[in-house]
């Protein structure tokens, strides 16, 4: 029986890319702007690195009262771990704005947040996924992307562009070790060279 050479071997890991640019995170947002469910999953996966089972648990009633700066606390479906996440203005706006959208007119606190196509049935992971890669085709980035994206994004923003250290980002993505955290950030073979060309 032959091998299917598009499906990876049993085992594998398939390792997927942060959005790089934040050029690139903008036309996203523009891409995204007329459809606030998948604007919303987007900004909260690049501003709360919740991973994708996470995100698409996520129920109206814990975030719609929530303003800048207050915290949702979760337990994440993958570790069993708590989680304490403080909602920025990027995440508030997009959540009111979803809401307040039309078709989320008959939701009831006890529903999902990012609803399937198909009634009120919660959007699956691995339809996130599909949609990240959606994304970032139609925007014509070469790489690897899926729904990790969104959390590896975090990370590689926060470290490149905002300058967080590695100890706040180990304790920003609930990691137990500083070996796991380093994993994500993605760090290039350039970014070591430039290091030893640094004289002390």
């Amino acid at each position: 029986m032959s091998k299917n050479r598009n499906h990876p071997p049993k085992d594998s890991i398939i390792k997927v890319e942060p959005i790089r640019r934040l050029t690139d995170i903008k036309k996203i947002r523009s891409l995204l702007k007329s459809n606030p469910r998948d604007l919303t999953i987007f900004n909260l996966g690049i501003n709360t690195n919740l991973r994708a089972n996470d995100l698409v648990r996520l129920k109206i009633g814990r975030v719609k009262h929530l303003l800048p700066g207050e915290t949702l606390v979760l337990r994440e479906k993958k570790t069993g771990k708590t989680r304490s996440i403080t909602l920025n203005q990027t995440c508030y706006q997009s959540i009111q704005a979803l809401l307040a959208s039309k078709n989320m007119e008959d939701a009831t606190d006890d529903d999902f947040l990012f609803r399937s196509r198909k009634g009120k049935k919660g959007l699956l992971p691995n339809t996130l996924n599909g949609l990240v890669r959606k994304w970032t085709k139609s925007l014509g980035l070469k790489g690897n992307f899926g729904s990790h994206s969104l959390r590896k994004t975090f990370g590689y923003i926060h470290r490149t562009v905002l300058g967080t250290d590695i100890p706040t980002l180990m304790k920003l993505f609930n990691h137990s070790t500083q070996r796991q955290t380093l994993d994500y950030l993605c760090i290039q073979p350039e970014e070591i060279r430039d290091a030893y060309m640094k004289e002390i």
